[in-house]
């Protein structure tokens, strides 16, 4: 019976799940408006600024143009030209309202190819990782998979699409640097730089990302740490070149590096209540019976939890200012509870492969950087909420603004499953098969609610 499920893994599983993911993104394309996204109008607003000076110029739009201002240019580029390409090829009255649909559109398409190309870089990772023979792995394809919050952010125009390719194709460098000894060519570093660059430029939440390249140097030998610190030393300051325009642009307009469309309070945990830490309160159990919101409101890992796995914002079933799209906001919220619970089993899968990370097999550096920026990318963003608390609701409690997080411990995950795989095939062919069970279960989750858009 185990060896015929194990058969059933490697020969079809692989292809289904990259079908069925396929289908979720493509149908989301067809039956989602990104208007309906997070800060929507702000983000079109920024379009339509930078789109009016293309193709003769570049400006950059204002805190009185969009309050989306703080983000950096890179994700706004093709929309714009989108808005270009549309206006020069229709003829109307009100270009902005009419090319709207061509430029959500056209944007999740090539959010879309992002996406895949992640993939391919992380399935390339892996498979130099791990030694493999094959590109596709059914351990990496499935955790990533099975993360709600990936069909709902390729579907909105963000930059965090970005941030998750150009950090993809910075591992795959890493690893072949690791592989050649940390013996590298003079286009190693402007490749490495150019990525760190343009991650910059994805969306501030990129810089997260960085310390776990400087701070791996603890996993090296005396040796291969001062070729490694030459060479990231050089790269950053590369990236830094391509990227800082933008932001001494920040400095100089708002008075900081990392401006924001709010004030800070000066770091104090109390800026936010119990409640916000706690997640064992009288709350707790509307996580497993109705984890949509507003209940459990600026609670961090209740929220957290609820969107990574489900839909707690309710961004892919309803529409506050138009509840007749969509679905009924508590009919919704007992299907989530139900995603909620079944999504206890690769919750509990991510945290064994983050406490058996030190017993991975495969290069030590990688393993180390992923769980450095995981650490990072958590509690950087933790600081962030504090600093900027969003109350009483915690709107800024959002799984895609951190998806970065959640990638990385899949790619832990996914290690520790090919660890499983060929130390004890019973028990991996099990975990598997569950795994398959909850992304099945969970896939209406991964669907946008509404009607078509066309």
């Amino acid at each position: 019976m185990i060896s015929r499920l194990y058969i059933f893994i490697k020969s079809y599983l692989i292809y289904i799940i990259i079908s069925f993911s396929l289908f979720a993104l493509i149908y989301n394309v067809i039956y989602y408006d990104p208007i309906q996204g997070y800060d929507a109008e702000a983000h079109y607003n920024y379009i339509y600024f930078v789109s009016m000076y293309l193709p003769q110029n570049f400006v950059l739009p204002t805190v009185e143009n969009t309050r989306e201002f703080f983000n950096p240019p890179l994700p706004y580029i093709f929309p714009a030209m989108a808005q270009v390409v549309c206006r020069n090829v229709i003829t109307s009255a009100d270009y902005i309202s009419d090319c709207k649909l061509f430029v959500g559109t056209a944007t999740q398409i090539f959010q879309t190819i992002l996406y895949f190309l992640t993939f391919l870089f992380y399935l390339k990772s892996f498979k130099l990782l791990k030694n493999n023979n094959f590109l596709l792995n059914i351990n990496l394809i499935l955790m990533i998979s099975l993360l709600s919050v990936n069909y709902r952010t390729i579907s909105m125009i963000r930059g965090e699409p970005y941030i998750l390719f150009f950090n993809s194709v910075l591992i795959y460098s890493l690893i072949l640097l690791i592989k050649k000894d940390f013996n590298y060519k003079r286009s190693d570093i402007y490749l490495f730089g150019l990525l760190i660059g343009f991650m910059a430029l994805s969306r501030q939440w990129a810089f997260l990302l960085m310390p776990g390249y400087f701070l791996i140097i603890k996993y090296l030998n005396n040796k291969s740490a001062k070729k490694y610190f030459k060479f990231i030393s050089l790269a950053f300051f590369f990236g830094f070149l391509v990227s800082s325009w933008f932001y001494f642009t920040l400095f100089f307009e708002y008075g900081s590096f990392t401006a924001f469309n709010m004030d800070p309070i000066k770091f104090n945990l109390q800026n936010q209540p119990l409640n916000f830490y706690n997640f064992f309160n009288n709350e707790a159990s509307l996580v497993f019976s109705k984890p949509i919101r507003p209940n459990f409101s600026n609670q961090l890992i209740p929220i957290l939890y609820s969107d990574l796995w489900g839909d707690y914002w309710g961004y892919f079933v309803f529409v506050s200012r138009d509840l007749a799209l969509g679905r009924s906001q508590m009919a919704i919220g007992d299907y989530l509870a139900r995603v909620n619970i079944v999504s206890l089993f690769p919750t509990f899968i991510m945290l064994v492969g983050l406490y058996n990370f030190k017993r991975l097999n495969g290069s030590k550096t990688f393993h180390g950087y992923i769980i450095i920026s995981a650490l990072v990318s958590f509690f950087g963003y933790l600081w962030f909420l504090v600093t900027y608390p969003e109350l009483p609701t915690g709107d800024t409690i959002k799984s895609s603004y951190i998806i970065q997080l959640f990638h990385l411990i899949a790619i832990v995950s996914a290690s520790y499953l090919e660890d499983l795989q060929k130390t004890n095939l019973k028990r991996y062919s099990i975990v598997i098969f569950l795994l398959t069970f909850c992304y099945f279960h969970n896939f209406p989750a991964y669907l946008s609610h509404f009607p078509i858009k066309f």
